[in-house]
This record gives C-alpha cells, sequence and structure tokens, in this order.
C-alpha cells in the first residue's frame, strides 16, 4: 500500500468515528472493504468522500458513515443470516458480509445486481447470495432472518419483511412519507411483539415494488 492510500484510508476510518461508527466490527469490516471499485465512471474519484454519489439505474451507493451506522445498528452476530433489500452497488452487503455467516441481498434493477454479483466473485465474497426481485416481499423461501436490512424508504416497516424476522431478530430501515422526512429506525421482534427505536434522519431513495424495466 503506498503512502497516500494509507493515509486516504486512515482519513476515511477517522471520518466514520467523528460520526458515530465505533462498533470495532463494522469498522473492520469497512477496513476490508475498499469502496473504491462501487464507484464507477465519472464519480470514482470520489470513492472515499463520505458522501452518496450516484450509480445505474438512476439509484446511489450511501455515504460510508450511513453505512457503518445501519451496520452498527444492526448488531450482527458471526451465526447470522442477514436479508438486504437494495443491493444497489454492492458496497453494504460487501460490509455485511464480513460479520455475518450468509448474507442474501436483493434488487429490483437486474443490471444492478448482475454487476454486483461480478464485484463479489472478484473480491471472492462466497457468502453474499445476490437475488434480482422484488425486495418488498423479502425473501419468503430462505426466511426467517436473524437481521434484515433495507436500504429504500417505505411509509412503514413492510408487513412481509417484518413477518421474516426470527424472534430476537433486528430490522434496520429508513421510514417516512416523503424524500426529505425520513428517520432510520431500529425494529426488534420479540415475544410479545415489536419494539421500535428512532436513530437518525436521513434520506434515501423510495422502496418500490416490482421489478424495473431496464
Amino acid at each position: 500500500m503506498t503512502d497516500e492510500a494509507a493515509e486516504r484510508k486512515m482519513q476515511f476510518l477517522y471520518t466514520l468515528r467523528t460520526r458515530g461508527v465505533t462498533d470495532k466490527a463494522t469498522l473492520t469490516a469497512m477496513e476490508k472493504i475498499d469502496r473504491g471499485p462501487f464507484v464507477r465512471g465519472i464519480f470514482a474519484g470520489r470513492a472515499y468522500e463520505d458522501t452518496p454519489l450516484p450509480i445505474d439505474c438512476g439509484q446511489t451507493i450511501s455515504q460510508p458513515s450511513i453505512v457503518g451506522l445501519m451496520t452498527q445498528a444492526l448488531d450482527v452476530q458471526r451465526r447470522d443470516k442477514v436479508l438486504e433489500v437494495g443491493t444497489g452497488s454492492g458496497y453494504q452487503a460487501a460490509v455485511l458480509s464480513q460479520i455475518a455467516r450468509r448474507v442474501y441481498t436483493i434488487d429490483r434493477h437486474a443490471r444492478l445486481v448482475q454487476e454486483a454479483r461480478k464485484l463479489f466473485e472478484a473480491m471472492n465474497l462466497s457468502n453474499i447470495t445476490a437475488i434480482h426481485g422484488d425486495g418488498s416481499h423479502g425473501l419468503p423461501d430462505q426466511a426467517p432472518f436473524d437481521r434484515i436490512l433495507v436500504t429504500a424508504a417505505a411509509e412503514d416497516p413492510p408487513g412481509p419483511l417484518l413477518a421474516q424476522l426470527k424472534i430476537g431478530g433486528i430490522m434496520v430501515l429508513p421510514v417516512g412519507q416523503s424524500d426529505t422526512v425520513q428517520s432510520l429506525i431500529r425494529v426488534r421482534r420479540t415475544e410479545t411483539g415489536l419494539d421500535y427505536d428512532e436513530l437518525s434522519p436521513v434520506r434515501f431513495v423510495p422502496l418500490v415494488g416490482g421489478l424495473a424495466r431496464e
């Protein structure tokens, strides 16, 4: 690693810590997964900035500090099976793969899934399964899940996803009625019901059902 690359990585991790990402497992995962390959084209030079960036299909790659905060809130354990709704660039799934036993990630855009699969293969991330499908319905065939992460905003936590969460499981997702007023929330499923925590204001693309017309 060059001195410049090492300095850039140190600055990247410092920024994460100053913005509230303090969990050791999350920081280690984000140190291992280089964001660079997930940002292409004219924005490639900005891959290490703490900012969301456009990707194909009108979607975005979340800013690293939000990826870190969502991963931290999810509290993934080594034996966990995780569902991510909204593959996007694949960066969030790659980070989760460093902590969880198995990650299933689903996206309505076939092109994004194909590109993410290529990156996962190139990075030897063999514990990720990327699926083209309607993420608003989750993956009933693989349920229940220990953890569920949604990277697009719904007005309320989708019922089909809540039903696929194990007792004792956690779901983290943005909710809100517009793209300007959203909150990141954490849902814990208990034997008696659901507990909700509001974490921080965020801004995500909306959760859309159905498959995209590419």
